[in-house]
């Protein structure tokens, strides 16, 4: 697909996953354009809205299935709250894939530790699911998530059923928890203890806030995971997607496209520093 002009794509399914988050279920509705799209878990594709402008989002649906490509957003600004107006049978751009993934196929035979911060992280639904639809090829799947307040928790029907996988284990933590909070509350990183982590067989897949996130790498290298085991999906303000508009340079990097996933090492220099 050409990567610079947009497809049409219908919406085909809208599920209101909270007041502000939305996730837009989108088919192409040119076949030969289906036909030649694939996408990794981690990738991005870039929709735009008419009238509105475009907006990068996670493509947070299986590989198994690419014709039916699912987009979780979050309302924060005019693009955003235009989607999230869509219904089914609405249609707007499809620009993408772009980016580089998740390391999966590095990790087959290994226990996968997703850690995530914030509502809901997009970036790693993708990879809950590659792995659940190809179990016996993975070991042991922890996924943690942190958020600020447990009002903020979306998908609590979703952590429930994956708590309920065979050698799945789902650990939920908040800054600050309500009355009829089950989990723990305080930092998500106070939780890894119960994750049960062996370092020399895990990789791990994290995304959030970036303060979440050095703090997770911190404590998780001092437990023995490698640090090229350990794979971060960054945010940056990408507009073109294709590394000319420079608006998400990270370092001699583009996060469009030597991104969003890297691998701990390559940002080891900059991540944490301020200014980057």
């Amino acid at each position: 697909m050409n990567p610079y002009l947009p497809y049409e794509a219908e919406v085909v399914e809208r599920v209101q996953e909270s007041k502000s988050i939305v996730t837009l279920h989108l088919r192409l509705t040119d076949a030969a354009a289906r036909s030649t799209y694939h996408f990794a878990p981690g990738q991005f594709n870039m929709v735009y809205l008419h009238g509105a402008g475009e907006v990068p989002i996670s493509i947070v649906s299986d590989p198994h299935d690419e014709t039916i490509l699912g987009h979780t957003i979050r309302i924060v600004g005019r693009v955003t709250g235009g989607l999230a107006k869509l219904q089914p049978g609405d249609r707007v751009g499809l620009r993408g894939p772009y980016g580089r993934g998740w390391p999966l196929q590095e990790a087959l035979g290994h226990d996968v530790l997703v850690v995530t911060g914030g509502l809901g992280c997009a970036p790693v639904v993708a990879v809950i699911n590659y792995v659940i639809l190809r179990r016996t090829f993975f070991g042991k799947l922890t996924i943690i998530q942190g958020v600020k307040h447990s009002d903020d928790l979306i998908w609590r029907e979703r952590y429930t059923y994956w708590r309920s996988l065979p050698n799945t284990q789902v650990l939920i933590a908040a800054d600050h928890g309500g009355p009829l909070w089950p989990w723990h509350v305080g930092l998500v990183t106070e939780v890894f203890d119960d994750a049960r982590i062996v370092p020399e067989r895990t990789f791990v897949m994290m995304c959030g806030p970036e303060g979440m996130m050095h703090a997770g790498v911190k404590n998780l290298t001092g437990r023995g995971v490698a640090e090229d085991h350990i794979y971060l999906s960054m945010e940056r303000n990408m507009q073109c997607a294709v590394g000319h508009c420079g608006h998400c340079q990270y370092g001699p990097d583009f996060v469009c496209r030597q991104g969003p996933v890297f691998a701990y090492p390559k940002l080891k220099a900059l991540f944490g520093v301020k200014g980057f």
